[in-house]
């Protein structure tokens, strides 16, 4: 695949939107075959502490998380907004990139609220290998162990 910065931007803007618009199938499409999703507060990864507030490690996991998420969680019903950064390429391979990107996400309730939710900092490995440009690993650094409600739909 003939990888430009444009390409990297795209998709992350794609994964932002996805979200948005609850076309969460869409948004699960973005991901590799083998891929990875996990949501760590960003003290836990700099002590080297294992515990992730979310963590699948197979796309049948996050499959089986957006089923719960439409059929059996009982969260409270918002809309998302999520404000990505500008991505920085931290290295590449044969198959592979790596790439961080700041986020934000904000959540407007039915009452009208809105509310900064989410803010840190994505760290993606891109497999590069195919005609299109999926998510092989995607760790979420939140800012802080302090999310204000139930993380129902992805970040």
């Amino acid at each position: 695949m003939n990888l430009d910065r444009a390409a990297i931007c795209d998709l992350l803007a794609e994964y932002g939107a996805l979200i948005d618009m609850a076309k969460f199938d869409e948004w699960l499409g973005l991901f590799a075959e083998e891929c990875r999703y996990q949501i760590v507060p960003r003290e836990n990864f700099d002590r080297g502490l294992p515990a992730a507030l979310v963590f699948c490690d197979s796309r049948a996991m996050l499959e089986d998380r957006i089923r719960a998420l439409r059929e059996a969680n009982k969260f409270n019903i918002h809309t998302d907004r999520h404000l990505i950064g500008l991505p920085r390429v931290l290295g590449s391979e044969a198959d592979a990139i790596d790439i961080e990107a700041p986020f934000a996400v904000y959540q407007t309730d039915q009452e009208g609220e809105t509310r900064l939710f989410a803010t840190g900092l994505y760290r993606d490995r891109l497999d590069i290998s195919g005609r299109d440009l999926n998510i092989r690993d995607k760790l979420i650094l939140l800012d802080t162990f302090a999310v204000p409600t139930l993380l129902a739909t992805p970040l």
